[in-house]
């Protein structure tokens, strides 16, 4: 590994400036549990990594009635011990205690997993589903990206020369609304899922889905927002025939690689019935 500098900045904008200077020579480190993997890999040949967990803003969590506020560089640990946020956002719970194991837990979060940006990340579907948008700053202000559009390729993301994830808002959709998310992984011992999906569901005041989203990991070169899939279930009701129908859509919509973890069929096929799952699940968590 190459040796590096390390910076430890108190603000957003000190550490905007030195990602600024440095470009494609730093990175911001959060948990750091996949970056320094990466940079003893030789991914990275770095001048400086930019430790973030000094700034007040990324170590936050803001829970209020308008939604939750994540800051970069919160652990999952922080979510799911805390039983308001379990009840009100439970499909990303389902992620934050499957983003390995309780010791990753305690370092690595939602922010690092969406800027590491792998078609097979834990918590990006359960983002989108939850209509997530990431809050990220450089040299020339802020913006905000819908987390469905974060992701441009396997490991790349829309992140430009200086930026960086400050947050991401996640907002509250009462009582009426459901989620869930489950991954399908041989072992125990494998984490990287062979195919994952997250699905939400909003009931209307009339019984009926008045918005509905469905997300897939791992069956394409980022994570898919299932458009179509999702579509098709607003205006109907919450039954298993309109479930099993958006499941046949959201298999079509995804493009899954062979590799040693599965076939194409196999994805296939395990999107359909995660789908179907996911979303039955969803149904049974609203008002609870």
């Amino acid at each position: 590994m190459q040796p590096f500098a390390y910076a430890a900045p108190s603000s957003v904008k000190e550490a905007v400036e030195i990602l600024t200077k440095h470009g494609d020579k730093a990175r911001p480190m959060a948990g750091g549990t996949d970056l320094l993997v990466q940079i003893r890999g030789g991914r990275f040949d770095l001048d400086v990594v930019v430790d973030v967990k000094k700034i007040p803003e990324l170590t936050e969590v803001n829970n209020t009635k308008e939604g939750l506020t994540i800051g970069g560089a919160v652990p999952c640990h922080m979510l799911y011990e805390d039983s308001q946020i379990s009840n009100t956002f439970p499909g990303l719970i389902d992620a934050a205690t499957l983003i390995g194991g309780i010791q990753i837990q305690s370092r690595s979060g939602f922010g690092g997993n969406l800027c590491n940006s792998t078609p097979s990340a834990d918590g990006i579907c359960p983002l989108i589903v939850h209509s997530a948008v990431a809050r990220v700053q450089g040299e020339s202000g802020t913006r905000e990206i819908p987390v469905e559009e974060f992701c441009t390729g396997p490991g790349a993301n829309a992140l430009g020369k200086g930026e960086m994830l400050v947050s991401i808002f996640i907002p509250n959709q009462g009582k009426n609304f459901g989620s869930a998310y489950e991954r399908f992984i041989p072992r125990n011992e494998m984490d990287i899922a062979v195919a994952a999906v997250g699905s939400s569901i909003l009931l209307g005041s009339d019984g009926k889905i008045q918005d509905a989203r469905i997300a897939l990991a791992s069956v394409g070169p980022t994570p898919v927002f299932a458009t179509k899939a999702s579509a098709s279930l607003i205006g109907k009701d919450a039954n298993e025939e309109s479930f099993a129908e958006a499941s046949k859509i959201a298999k079509s919509e995804c493009s899954p690689i062979e590799d040693m973890r599965g076939t194409v069929e196999q994805r296939q096929h395990l999107v359909e019935v995660i789908t179907n799952r996911t979303l039955s699940k969803s149904l049974e968590r609203i008002g609870g």
